[in-house]
């Protein structure tokens, strides 16, 4: 089953057990699948169907940020429960060990030595996850320790 098939089957899921939440966020997802789709004129793989949903997972922690620093914890909270329905959509997150040795192959692979080469290790680790759920910002933070000392 494809990713558009599995949102499709629990989006009708969703409207048969009144889930409003599920639903409103299904929605959003299908339409943002679609544009995609539209702007790309052919068929998402998985890999780009997982970008969709990361950058919409994004999009709402930095409202939840907003709204938190607005004196607005209920929207920062509706904002946090529709994160948690999207992360139900991307595979299992890479783990620290698994950053950490990537981390030190790309090190050995181009040779870096300094901060200096920070975006070079950064291109050779995030291509090892291409299409995997990782945090860029974790691996960012990892690859400056690794390359300062």
């Amino acid at each position: 089953m494809s990713f558009a098939d599995r949102i499709q089957k629990e989006l009708t899921e969703a409207m048969k057990t009144r889930a409003e939440l599920r639903l409103s966020v299904l929605r959003m997802l299908k339409t943002a699948l679609e544009n995609r789709r539209i702007e790309k004129m052919s068929a998402l793989d998985n890999a780009e169907a997982m970008a969709v949903v990361k950058s919409l997972i994004k999009q709402r922690h930095e409202a939840a940020e907003e709204f938190k620093k607005g004196g607005r914890p209920d929207r920062a909270g509706e904002e946090e429960k529709e994160i948690a329905i999207l992360e139900e959509y991307l595979p299992a997150a890479a783990s620290e060990e698994q950053m950490r040795a990537a981390i030190d192959a790309a090190v050995k692979e181009t040779g870096a030595a300094s901060p200096k080469d920070i975006g070079k290790v950064m291109k050779a680790v995030m291509g090892r996850f291409a299409g995997q759920n990782v945090d860029g910002k974790r691996v960012n933070e990892l690859v400056r320790q690794r390359l300062a000392g």
